[in-house]
């Protein structure tokens, strides 16, 4: 009987599932809430179907393992590293805030100082999947507000690791003090990271290397599943969580050969079995609770769709961005989701964390969830609302010291990227005597070039406010300089989107890049690289006695062949080559 209550168990939760994540996506909500509605439809406390929720709860630790298992194989630092001015500083301000915020709200009902923390750091944690599905749908994701917003939950993730390290402290009666069975437990989670960071560094590359050499591709996904499965597990013989131990086992597989296809393997895992953690996460709802404290409901959703928002607003502002990138990044972050539900259900396992406010957490994650793409498209209207308050958005909208559009050239030429590119090309311009505008991501270049007399826009040249700033649609012509791909794919597209007759002049990091920038509508596509080595190839010519015009030919043809028949793709009236 307990087989078949199993396998009826998991049926009926992959089938809700399913039904639910679809009713949301066409509701255009994300799937996590159907996952979770689904959940609560078949809940013993809900509906007559009364579902195996130990089962589930099993499994579902499944999923938590896969889940941070995913987020260290995605860890990057450089990602963080380039943002952490904002990022760092930003995040721990936010988390401070919250916490104490949830602390507050919990005395205020009458729950205990350790819950009130593990509370208040539960809200305060946004959702990574929420957070950057929203950005992707929006083409933010690799955008000034989608890095900084990435930044955050970074930030957010290793706080996580943190307070899974503590969960144990937590849980003690604190009759000896805090300070020893702290010291103890960051003792423990210290000689695991030593072991995993240096033996393990040595152990997890050399073994997946072996078992890819086989060939075998179950062998491979076999020894990646087991791998995670093993180190998460046995992360507690040193006092560590199971997904403490996950998400360092992402990390150390994550600096290997073979990550991504690791990554690739784990996704279908992870994917089946986070799908049980959301649904084993509303069937433990207890919609009867929430009801009886609907006051402390609504002050939790308000702390954590508008307090937050309104605090990473204010603090976001703190730093040189435009209103739009500061109100992106408070929606972005304007919500709870599956990382609170795991320090949740950690704290419920741990006994630090009573029904009631677990509950409260689950509610509020479900709510701020579907409200959140309310939000994103709140954010125009916003905007409208807050320039009609000069003082406030002279505050949040640091891009007002540029000049005002009014004052850009028409007919002119933009440049995106003012490195030694970018200069160069606004030194033959400035010869020439066109006229150009500049935009670059540096603001102190900007305002030396203000000072200089050169009209330069600051901001991301991937984002369309910036674009439409900057006058691509009054432009003769846009030089795209800048030396990131997914920028210059962006910019391609949006400024195409405001001027369609526009000529888009593209530098390419390599040759792969071409064909995307030709299909999205660039007029020309410079890849720095073969023009460097035709060059060479000239210059090596003459040098060994050939005639100028015998090495200028050959150089062309190298052109010709490195391109691909590019250029004579091109429209005849716009087809001239490079050099």
């Amino acid at each position: 009987m307990e087989h078949v209550s199993l396998l009826n168990t998991i049926a009926a939760a992959l089938a809700v599932a399913f039904l639910g994540g679809l009713a949301a996506r066409l509701a255009r909500l994300p799937a996590i809430v159907g996952y979770m509605f689904a959940g609560i439809a078949i809940s013993p406390f809900t509906t007559w179907y009364g579902a195996d929720v130990g089962t589930i709860r099993e499994l579902a630790e499944l999923g938590v393992i896969f889940l941070m298992f995913g987020v260290g194989l995605h860890f990057n630092l450089a990602d963080l590293l380039a943002v952490k001015g904002v990022a760092i500083p930003g995040s721990l301000a936010r988390l401070g805030v919250v916490t104490a915020a949830g602390i507050g709200i919990s005395a205020a009902f009458g729950f205990g100082m350790d819950e009130g923390m593990v509370f208040g750091l539960a809200i305060g944690i946004a959702s990574t999947v929420v957070a950057i599905r929203a950005l992707e749908e929006r083409g933010d994701i690799d955008s000034v507000p989608g890095r900084i917003a990435i930044g955050c939950l970074i930030v957010e993730d290793l706080a996580i690791v943190l307070v899974l390290t503590l969960m144990p402290v937590l849980a003690s009666d604190g009759s000896g003090g805090l300070f020893m069975p702290t010291l103890i437990a960051l003792g423990k989670a210290g000689v695991f990271l030593a072991l995993m960071f240096t033996l393990g560094a040595r152990v997890v590359p050399w073994g997946l290397a072996h078992v890819a050499r086989t060939g075998s591709r179950e062998l491979f996904i076999l020894a990646t599943v087991g791998g995670a499965l093993g180190i998460a597990t046995g992360a507690s013989l040193f006092g560590v969580s199971v997904a403490l131990g996950a998400f360092i086992a992402g990390v150390v597989v994550s600096e290997t050969e073979t990550s991504h296809q690791a990554a690739a393997d784990v996704v279908p895992f992870r994917e089946a079995f986070a799908v049980l953690f959301f649904v084993s996460t509303g069937m433990l709802f207890e919609p009867r609770v929430v009801i009886e404290h609907l006051g402390l409901f609504a002050l939790t959703l308000a702390t954590v769709v508008f307090g937050k928002s309104l605090l990473t607003l204010a603090i976001v502002a703190m730093w040189p961005y435009s209103a739009r990138t500061s109100l992106t990044v408070a929606v972005s972050l304007a919500q709870v989701g599956e990382f609170s539900l795991i320090v949740a259900q950690q704290a419920v396992s741990a006994e630090v964390m009573s029904a009631t406010t677990y509950n409260m957490v689950l509610a509020v994650a479900v709510a701020s969830i579907t409200l959140n793409p309310l939000l994103f498209a709140a954010i125009p209207r916003a905007e409208v609302l807050l320039r009609r308050l000069p003082a406030i958005w002279h505050w949040l909208d640091h891009q007002g010291e540029m000049p005002d559009i009014e004052a850009y050239p028409i007919g002119h030429v933009v440049i995106a990227g003012y490195g030694r590119v970018g200069q160069l090309s606004g030194s033959a311009l400035s010869q020439l005597g066109e006229r150009y505008t500049v935009i670059e991501a540096n603001l102190p270049l900007v305002r030396r070039l203000h000072d200089e007399g050169i009209t330069a826009v600051w901001g991301d040249a991937a984002d369309l406010e910036v674009l439409a700033t900057a006058g691509v649609s009054a432009a003769r012509a846009l030089l795209l300089a800048v030396p990131d791909e997914t920028t210059v794919l962006l910019a391609t597209r949006n400024a195409l989107s405001l001027n369609p007759a526009l000529p888009v002049i593209a530098r390419a990091s390599n040759g792969s890049e071409l064909q995307p920038l030709r299909d999205l509508g660039a007029r020309e596509v410079v890849v720095p690289e073969y023009e460097g080595g035709a060059e060479l190839v000239r210059q090596l010519l003459i040098t060994i006695g050939h005639r100028k015009e015998e090495a200028q030919e050959f150089s062309q043809s190298l052109r010709d062949i490195q391109y691909g028949g590019y250029y004579e793709a091109a429209d005849e009236a716009t087809s001239n080559r490079p050099g």
